[in-house]
């Protein structure tokens, strides 16, 4: 059985946020479609020219402000459940009155959210001409840092559904087909294994694999080769699944591959074991990154050891240095360090991972040792 809708949006949660908000010295929230609203009110609405907006006052009654058209998802959403009152528009009406109606009253600074297109916060503006404009972020990333149990259990149901593509990679990568092909099936099979959608396919065979964010080509896998693969998509909870593997395809992987792929595996094992609460975000990547630097591949290490998962595929926290947030129970984030040899190959291993009270749990179970098919 899934992970309950109830469980994964409670009506708590915005007055988790009001109470936030206030906090922070903002007299209400403003949310267009995108991931910090599904998780206030569980509503995935669809982003585009007709405003959508939760209008979430620090005190009062919270109003979600839909094109009338949109009604009917609106309330057959979470949504209605959390306590939201739902307001309608009219094509060709002027929304944003809405807006200003659900504030109550003059409002001296509100949050907008982070990725709210530039078109609505002008309109904003000059709607709320005396009001001061703030990124809701400052409210909603303190919330989102730390998953529920049931937030978890939607993480761990996603780390499940990609890491079954995974253990069938053998029927779709072999040599003399191209990354194209193979990530086509990929694709197909994320979805069978119950994702809502393809977020993303990396299938970087050979040199294409010293690229940390190739997608698929027309080149054809030869034998040997090592092939980088990436994939993650959504589940229709909501929550992201990311994870990567390194595989050869059909013959002898390179010696100097195979040399750096152990370092990297080594690293990458030390990362998840530093993972434990009250450690610095900074420490992970630290754990992973002085084992590949004293091995001599620093500089092929080109990225953070890991981001947040959850509602989105990136967010908070982010372990790279610099980032001396102390990890708390509750945050997910991927560790994935990786190695890159410009024009010969590369490799990653990624799994998904959760803090506990007594470390650290991993979403991601199928093996990280190389995988010759």
């Amino acid at each position: 059985m899934g992970v309950r809708t109830d469980d994964l949006y409670p009506p708590q949660r915005l007055a988790a946020a009001q109470a936030a908000t206030a906090r922070a010295g903002l007299d209400a929230l403003l949310i267009t479609p995108g991931s910090d609203l599904r998780y206030l009110t569980g509503y995935h609405a669809h982003a585009q020219e007709r405003l959508t907006c939760l209008v979430l006052p620090a005190q009062g009654e919270p109003t979600l402000v839909v094109p009338a058209l949109e009604r009917p998802a609106a309330e057959a959403s979470p949504a209605p459940g959390t306590g939201v009152r739902i307001v309608e528009h009219n094509d060709g009406s002027d929304p944003y009155p809405l807006v200003v109606r659900a504030l109550g009253g003059p409002v001296g600074a509100v949050g907008l959210g982070n990725r709210m297109w530039a078109e609505q916060v002008l309109a904003l503006r000059t709607a709320l001409p005396d009001t001061t404009q703030r990124l809701a972020g400052e409210v909603l990333r303190e919330l989102r840092l730390r998953k529920s149990p049931a937030e978890v259990a939607a993480l761990r149901e996603a780390g499940a559904a990609i890491d079954s593509v995974h253990a069938g990679m053998a029927r779709w990568l072999r040599p003399g087909r191209t990354e194209a092909e193979v990530g086509a099936d990929i694709a197909g099979a994320i979805r069978a294994a119950g994702h809502a959608s393809v977020d993303f396919v990396i299938v970087a065979s050979g040199p294409h694999g010293a690229s940390p964010h190739h997608a698929t080509s027309d080149r054809r896998i030869e034998a040997g080769d090592p092939v980088v693969v990436d994939i993650g998509g959504t589940m229709p909870t909501g929550y992201c699944s990311d994870a990567t593997r390194t595989y050869v395809a059909g013959g002898a992987a390179p010696a100097d591959f195979v040399a750096y792929y152990q370092v990297l595996h080594a690293a990458q094992r030390a990362a998840v074991a530093a993972v434990r609460p009250g450690v610095p975000a900074q420490a992970v990547d630290a754990a992973a990154r002085d084992l590949i630097t004293e091995a001599g591949y620093g500089p092929e290490f080109l990225h953070r050891t890991g981001h947040g998962i959850g509602l989105d595929g990136h967010e908070d926290p982010y372990l790279v240095v610099g980032n001396d947030r102390a990890l708390e129970v509750g945050m997910a984030f991927s560790i994935e360090p990786g190695i890159y040899r410009s024009g010969r190959h590369g490799a990653r291993i990624e799994d998904i991972v959760v803090c506990t009270a007594d470390g650290v749990e991993r979403l991601n179970t199928v093996p990280t040792e190389l995988v010759e098919l």
